[in-house]
Order: C-alpha cells, then structure tokens, then sequence
C-alpha cells in the first residue's frame, strides 16, 4: 500500500491532469487538506512539496498553493464540438414535485427559518399599511422604488455602482434569467453555460428554443476560459450565463483573473455576460464582489434574488441589464405587468431595520456548520471520489468512481423515502453519471442523518 503522502499526491495529481483543477486555481488550504483526507500536517506538506517539484503547483508567500501546469491548458478532448439543443431530463420534475431539489427529506422539518419573524410581521404590518383604493393600482414595473433603492446600497457595499434606475424587480432569479437571455437572444442563438451547471438554466433554454454548449467548469474556479474562447471562436455565442460567486452545484468562486478574461472575450465576440448571483449573500466569509462590478461596456446583466437567503416563497428578484435594461423592463411589462407592492414594502423594511444583515450573519454560522458536518459524513463513505469544499452556496458537488451510476442511485433510494439529486441534471449531454449534489441548507435531524446512513449502505454494495 502506497505511503499517505503518495496517496494525496497521486489524488491531486489526477485532478490537475484531468482538468477539475485549472492553472491559477487555488488548492485547499493545508488544515482543509489535512481535514477532508484525515492526515497529519507533515503528511500533506510531503505531498505538496512533491507536487511543487513536479511543476504541477506553486507556493505563494502568504497565499498558499496554485496550480501552475499550463500544459493542461488544452481543450479537453470530450469538448463539445457544436451546440445542441437544450433538453431537461424527466428526473428533474419528479424532484422539483417532490420538493427536494435541496432537501434529502422533504417534509423532515426545519428550524433554519429560525430569526425570519421580523420579516412575517414586516409583511403584515405592510399589508395593513395597504389604505383606501392604492390596492387597487399596479406598481410600476421597475418595481418599488425603495426597494430597489435598499438593493443598490447593498450592492455599493459589494463594488458596484448602480442607480435605482437600473435595477428592475422580478418574480425571483429564474424570471430574472428569463427574461435577460429573452433580450438577448432569439429562438437557434447559441448560449454558453457551466459544466456541471445549473439545471435552471437549462430548462429556460429549451423553452425559449436556443441552443447550447457545455463549457467545462472547475470545482474551484468556474468555467474554463480556454474553452469559452474556443467555442466562441468556432461557433459563436449569443450569450454565456455564468455564475461567479459560487456556481451550482460545485460552489465554484471565479478567480478575478478569470472574471477580466470574461469580460474581454464579451468584448471581443460581441455577447452579453448573464451572471447569476444568487448565492452570493450565503458566503461562509466575506461577500464576493459580483462579476458585474468590473464591467465598463453595460455587458453584464446581473440576476439575483432572496430565494437562497430569505424564503423561496417570497418571489422578489432583481435584475440590472446594462444596455438592455429597458428592453427587460418592456418584457416584464409585457410578461408579468408588475410585482406584489405589499411583499415588496415587507421586504425593503426587513432590509432597512438591519435585519437581513442580523440573519444572514446567523445563516453564516449554521451554513458552516451544516456543511462541515456533512463533509465528516460524506469522508465515511466507500467509493467516494473527489467532494468540493466550497466557501458558499447551499450544497457539495460529490464524484463516486467512474463505475458508479447515480441515476441508479436515484431511483434506489427514491423507494425509500430519500431524494438525491444526480450529476446528469447539471449537463445537456448525460455527463457526469457518476456525480451528485448534496445540499447542506437544511439542519442535519436524525431523519436526515439517516438518509445519508441509506446513501452509505447502498454505496457499500459492491
């Protein structure tokens, strides 16, 4: 048997020359290492310094560790060699129905809403608020000034500049993609998206009949420039929905060098940039800037909204679309006339008292907890790959060996009670077979420690 050190080396090594692990990524740190691999301290510097001699990766002085193979670089050779049209497995409507797309165990309860009472009495106090006949009068549709307002400061606080005029507020981010790639695109353009990626934006592209290619993505830093600028060369896209502030489902936060690259090839190839920003306020630590907060041309379209944060229910996104920011504000118009005033008064009061700062410092501290737990469970496990140990979102991206099916999986452990949600969501092209998302939003209750028990059993099967 191999020494430990040998081990996380031969590990870290497949996943730089397989491409999960990208020139100017930055490895976990030693204590993670140490942690996700049960080794001692020594162990690990044995193993990076072996890697370092290889070339493989480079120390930075305060830093930590990057990976430096720019031979890697190369286009995988499974890249897609043209767009497809977008298609949505039926698997994703049984979860969607099930009310499991983030929850093991729908219906297994939830003390994570604890600290949201200040937001139920704003609501209410703002539906009583509601006199005489202003009930009767739609609001506009950039949606409520104060409101939008309270967002621009929040977003001043993360590096970007925007007026109340430029944002629009939307039925949640999916209505706020929706309508970004309706402005800019038109039924058989091509738009590029994350590999693994959000299965959202999936199901809008098939609706809205466009056409997509897979760009690969890395667990730590996103997409892959290299490839992007490959398929926008050889095809050209109309579009390239991206989310830089932990992606979906890996939790991937985009390096800024990449970001500027981004925003050079939109230039350059004349395409908007539609970032999805909506696990920005789950960080662990310090809220990332949005993508948007570098751009100079009015290419990026910024989408977001509470769902992740507050409460799905809410239904109050926002959207700022640059250059195309009447033309979304006309489709809302047109699409869904305008939003709730009174969810919207609830909400903008929730934010002005200070507390939506108050819960989401709380939700900090539990989301870390909740995801280190599940990573300690996860470590127990046979057969597991690679896991992704983001810094935010809600869920890990976790990599069984190559024989492992996690659609069989799927269905396996559906007779049971318990809902998984397999890799191949993430992909048009039946990709990553062998690969789940497992979320950690939701406190770990014995219901749902035993749901993991299950996923254990059935993966000690040979």
């Amino acid at each position: 048997m191999a020494h430990l050190y040998l081990q996380l080396e031969q590990q870290l090594s497949r996943l730089i020359t397989a491409g999960r692990l990208v020139q100017g990524d930055k490895l976990p740190s030693i204590r993670s290492l140490c942690n996700e691999y049960q080794m001692a301290k020594g162990t690990v510097l044995h193993a990076l310094e072996r890697l370092e001699a290889r070339g493989l990766i480079e120390a930075r002085p305060r830093s930590g560790y990057y990976v430096c193979l720019a031979a890697e670089q190369k286009i995988p050779s499974d890249f897609v060699p043209a767009p497809l049209e977008a298609r949505v497995s039926d698997v994703l409507l049984e979860i969607m129905q099930a009310g499991s797309a983030f929850d093991l165990c729908p219906g297994a309860g939830d003390e994570s809403t604890t600290g949201l009472e200040l937001l139920n009495r704003s609501m209410n106090r703002a539906m009583r608020q509601q006199r005489g006949k202003s009930h009767l009068y739609y609001d506009s549709p950039y949606g409520l000034a104060p409101l939008r307002e309270q967002l621009g400061q929040r977003l001043l606080k993360r590096g970007l500049t925007v007026s109340q005029d430029e944002i629009c507020i939307t039925s949640g981010c999916q209505n706020s993609l929706f309508l970004a790639l309706m402005a800019t695109c038109q039924p058989g353009d091509t738009v590029a998206v994350e590999s693994p990626g959000f299965y959202g934006v999936l199901q809008l592209l098939e609706q809205l009949k466009l056409r997509v290619i897979e760009i690969p993505s890395s667990s730590q830093s996103g997409m892959m420039m290299d490839a992007l600028q490959a398929a926008a060369e050889k095809w050209g896209i109309r579009a390239c929905v991206v989310s830089p502030c932990f992606s979906t489902p890996t939790g991937a936060l985009m390096p800024e060098h990449s970001r500027v690259r981004l925003l050079e090839m939109a230039e350059a190839h004349d395409f908007a940039v539609i970032e999805d920003d909506i696990y920005a306020d789950t960080a662990l630590g310090v809220v990332p800037d949005p993508l948007k907060s570098l751009d100079t041309t009015g290419r990026v379209i910024l989408c977001s909204s509470f769902s992740k944060t507050l409460s799905k229910d809410l239904r109050v996104g926002w959207i700022s679309a640059g250059r195309w920011h009447k033309n979304v504000v006309q489709l809302k118009l047109v699409t869904q006339l305008a939003s709730p005033t009174s969810v919207q008064k609830g909400v903008t009061d929730f934010i002005a008292s200070g507390a939506y700062t108050a819960h989401l410092k709380r939700q900090q501290h539990r989301l870390k907890q909740q995801r280190d737990q599940l990573l300690a469970e996860i470590r127990s496990w046979q057969g597991v790959h690679t896991t992704s140990i983001p810094e935010g979102g809600l869920s890990l991206w976790v990599e069984l060996t190559p024989e492992r099916n996690t659609l069989t999986l799927f269905h396996s452990l559906k007779s049971r009670g318990v809902m998984i949600t397999p890799g191949t969501l993430f992909s048009n092209e039946d990709k990553f077979k062998n690969a789940l998302r497992i979320s950690y939003f939701h406190p770990w209750n014995k219901q749902r420690l035993n749901a993991l028990n299950s996923i254990a059993a059935i993966l000690e099967r040979p």
